[in-house]
């Protein structure tokens, strides 16, 4: 009998995969908080959840790129569906649409829900250890 990990870790692997490029996504928000009409951006977990929890169903579970072309989001592989723009609250003179108090909290939001995915994550895999020694 083999062991699966796809099933064994669930979709957390792609949740730690997500939030790191959506750090990068926010960091690159905040580090263009100055630029005249540099537009925000950001990444839609909905979307990605329902994607991966889909594919889960279908019973592939990794992300299928079909087109070399889709990855058009500076490099990120959640391809250009799940990167969105951000409508701003208050639009500012030079057309900047960054928000630095919004994309501060997200990030810091962001920065906590890895943590949790992460310290998950862990524990499934300290199981799997328990389970191969039969304790």
């Amino acid at each position: 009998m083999s062991i699966s990990f796809d099933k064994a870790l669930g979709i957390h692997q792609q949740a730690l995969s997500f939030r790191s490029q959506r750090a990068e996504v926010l960091a690159n928000n905040l580090a263009n908080a100055d630029t005249p009409n540099y537009k925000a951006r950001d990444l839609d977990f909905a979307s990605v959840l329902a994607a991966q929890s889909d594919k889960m169903k279908n019973g592939t579970f990794s992300a299928t790129l079909t087109n070399s072309h889709h990855i058009a989001a500076d490099g990120f592989g959640m391809g250009d569906e799940s990167l969105k723009y951000r409508i701003p609250n208050q639009p500012s003179v030079d057309q900047n649409t960054v928000d630095e108090q919004i994309e501060q909290a997200n990030y810091a939001e962001n920065s906590v829900q890895f943590q949790a995915s992460f310290t998950f994550l862990n524990s499934k895999f300290k199981g799997l250890m328990n389970a191969l020694r039969g304790e």
